[in-house]
């Protein structure tokens, strides 16, 4: 027998009479507003979390790769950047070093 509205309302009627109206509201909010079939179970959602731990790994498991990725592009760059800066202090220091020399040997 599916459960319906109506059939709700009767049951309600029927447990108002023998209960009373405090009781019976008690009594049917303790009831789902659905058929039983549409209650979760413990099973239900044991196998929701061993689905959501799975999506989980595998989140955490992408993030990690994206993060390791990031740093490692970070290191190749900060690499040749300081091999970049060297080169243009060692050139200024060569620039600076002719000049001086220079400018001995003309006075």
């Amino acid at each position: 027998m599916a459960l319906t509205e109506e059939s709700r309302h009767q049951l309600f009627q029927r447990l108002e009479e023998l209960l009373g109206l405090e009781e019976a509201s008690t009594l049917m909010e303790l009831l789902p507003p659905v058929g039983w079939a549409d209650v979760a179970t413990k099973r239900d959602l044991d196998q929701l979390e061993s689905r959501l731990e799975a999506r989980m790994d595998r989140v955490v498991l992408e993030l990690r790769g994206d993060i390791d990725g990031g740093i490692n592009g970070l290191r190749a760059e900060m690499y040749r950047e300081q091999r970049n800066h060297t080169l243009a202090i060692v050139g200024a220091n060569a620039t600076i070093t002719a000049l001086l020399l220079t400018a001995f040997q003309v006075l």
